[in-house]
């Protein structure tokens, strides 16, 4: 037996045959066809077809938003435009294969130009061109496998275009050679529930076919299971069946501490499913879905009606709405539409907010008259608030609506260093650790060759989290968490240990955080929390929250 070490997501448990994901083709030379234009074209015809064909068939067994994607990837690959810019090469005396390979690159370029939803369709072209070259060239064709049987899926790692074709009753588990624990898989993973683990280099030494174990909780794959531990797994998976069959409990620790565990919601028809997974609230409900795909603000009536929507799925509980945060990852035109050098740094927020005060002042006014139709308990925060002063204005402007509970994100150093002023005047304060970590340590979050610095498990990041955790304690205020880092099992553990008072996920992480919360008490979760803050790096503080989170209490 063989255990490949990597970074597990959650705390579940799968055991499989593996099916790998094949690699992408190289770029094929620029060569002059032997057979003819004819040719060409006829095998180039018949390829495109047989993609177009195949994804057509995916998109009718996918359903949902997998559908969407899919039939939208056969209307680009039969495009008229990206056919005759093929016919173009290959009438040059070009191979199908390079003909193929240019037009693809260059259509791809020519839709990023353009930009807004043509320009988010430009990813898809990578995946249909590879499926056409790997028609033409009579290999399998590269992305995610369907093998027809639940499987363990090995890859080098993941790309967000590949989501849309992982069927989530079929694939047990996710492994992954590269990536970290921010990852595109790894946030894949921990949205849907995916048991995975990442960043398991070794894992290149798996076959397909071969049974392994993929134990997240360890961060572990067996690749020689035996019998009594394909038993063990299976006794296991009944377990977690059982408990996650019973009525969810509201999280707390092992000596009866509550820690609210709320989801992070991205439109109100996601209500649901976060309440049958036992959510206890809304710990964030982002507001851009009403903004990102219009040319123009939407009205307040129109607000106002998807607003009471979420609160009556709520009725009772708390509902945390974020203002709208745009700018950076998130540009609207008409918000800010003035090109910026580096916009993660520029008039985003509550900055491109006050700017355009108008858009602020209405979604307010919407919230105020949702909430006085419900009876959902809303709070509502600005994002990236930096100051003091910023806090102030946002806080006034909110009771001036009538708003009762108003606070902030704390996203950057500066609102972190100054939590205790920022509190003197917030009701709350709720940490997006996912930007917290990007202004931290100064990486990028979309920036791929700076991912590895993208970790909230880095002592760094987790100070700034205690100086908030503990300027809440002194004043009395919640500090709650809705970045990324509360759906880590053993990092939530971390944040309440450091003086998180609620926390928020997607809602296939509250399985899990739920039962790492139950297994520790709050004396164990201030240990744990310190053994993370004494080391140098992120591996090291994750390396050390296990240990102490294995060992006895002194």
């Amino acid at each position: 037996m063989t255990l490949l070490r990597g970074v597990g997501i959650g705390q579940g448990v799968a055991a499989g045959p593996v099916v790998r994901m094949a690699e992408p083709l190289p770029a094929p030379e620029k060569s002059r066809s032997t057979a003819g234009v004819d040719a060409e074209r006829q095998r180039t015809r018949a390829a495109v077809a047989a993609v177009a064909a195949e994804l057509q068939q995916r998109a009718h067994a996918a359903g949902g938003a997998a559908q969407e994607v899919l039939e939208a990837q056969a209307m680009i690959a039969e495009d008229p435009s990206l056919e005759e810019e093929i016919d173009t090469r290959l009438d040059e005396g070009c191979t199908a294969e390079w003909a193929v390979h240019d037009a693809f690159a260059g259509f791809r370029a020519t839709l990023e130009a353009v930009g807004g939803y043509l320009g988010e369709r430009a990813a898809d072209l990578d995946d249909i061109a590879q499926r056409v070259r790997a028609h033409l060239e009579g290999v399998p064709a590269p992305g995610v496998p369907d093998p027809g049987h639940p499987f363990v899926l090995v890859a080098r790692d993941l790309a967000p275009a590949d989501t849309a074709l992982l069927r989530l009753d079929q694939v047990l588990a996710l492994v992954t050679t590269d990536g970290g624990p921010t990852s595109h898989t790894a946030i894949l993973a921990r949205e849907k529930g995916i048991v995975a683990i990442v960043g398991a280099a070794q894992a290149a030494s798996l076959q397909d076919g071969q049974t392994v174990v993929v134990d997240a909780a360890a961060g572990a794959v067996d690749d020689e299971p035996s019998p009594e531990r394909l038993a063990a797994v299976a006794e296991r998976l009944a377990v977690r069946a059982a408990e996650d069959a019973a009525p969810p409990a509201p999280g707390a620790l092992a000596d009866g501490t509550p820690v609210p565990l709320l989801a992070n919601l991205g439109k109100p028809s996601d209500a649901a499913d976060a309440l049958a997974r036992g959510a206890e609230g809304v710990g964030l409900f982002r507001t851009e879905f009403l903004f990102l795909s219009a040319a123009q603000a939407p009205t307040i009536a129109q607000q106002r009606a998807a607003y009471t929507e979420l609160l009556q799925s709520f009725e009772g509980r708390k509902v945390v709405v974020r203002m709208l945060d745009a700018g950076a990852d998130k540009p609207l035109a008409f918000l800010n539409d003035a090109h910026e050098e580096n916009p993660a740094l520029g008039l985003r927020g509550l900055r491109a907010l006050r700017a355009s005060e108008d858009i602020l002042r209405e979604q307010l006014t919407a919230l105020a008259e949702a909430d006085a139709a419900t009876a959902a308990e809303l709070w509502v925060m600005a994002p990236m608030v930096t100051t003091v002063e910023e806090t102030a204005y946002f806080t006034a402007l909110a009771r001036e609506f009538g708003l009762q509970t108003a606070g902030v994100m704390v996203e950057v150093p500066a609102s972190a260093l100054l939590a205790d002023r920022v509190l003197a005047h917030a009701d709350f304060a709720s940490i997006g650790t996912n930007d917290l970590t990007q202004y931290t340590m100064a990486a990028d979050r979309l920036l791929g060759s700076v991912a590895g610095f993208q970790d909230p498990w880095h002592p760094a990041v987790l100070r700034l989290v205690r100086e908030v955790g503990e300027a809440g304690a002194r004043t009395g205020r919640p500090v709650g968490i809705c970045g990324e880092a509360a759906a880590d099992p053993l990092l939530a553990v971390v944040l309440v240990g450091l003086g998180a008072t609620s926390l928020s996920m997607a809602p296939a992480a509250l399985a899990d955080v739920r039962r790492s919360l139950a297994q520790h008490t709050v004396d164990d979760a201030r240990r744990i929390a310190l053994a993370a803050l004494q080391a140098d790096d992120a591996a090291g503080a994750r390396a050390a929250a296990q240990t102490a989170a294995t060992s006895p209490s002194q």
